[in-house]
């Protein structure tokens, strides 16, 4: 019978930090509400789109 043995996980095993840029650009409201409105108008070009 062979004996399980038990590892401690290795450093691949974690996701990478984020870096201070991409953290900034996730914080920063401006370019949240940018990209919020982007969004929408791509959803909305796909709706209007359907309906014609």
């Amino acid at each position: 019978m062979g004996k399980n043995i038990v590892r401690g996980y290795n450093d691949e095993s974690y996701p990478p930090f984020p870096s201070k840029t991409t953290l900034f650009w996730r914080r920063n409201i401006i370019w949240q509400l940018i990209r919020f409105v982007v969004l929408n108008l791509k959803i909305m070009r796909i709706i209007v789109g359907g309906h014609t």
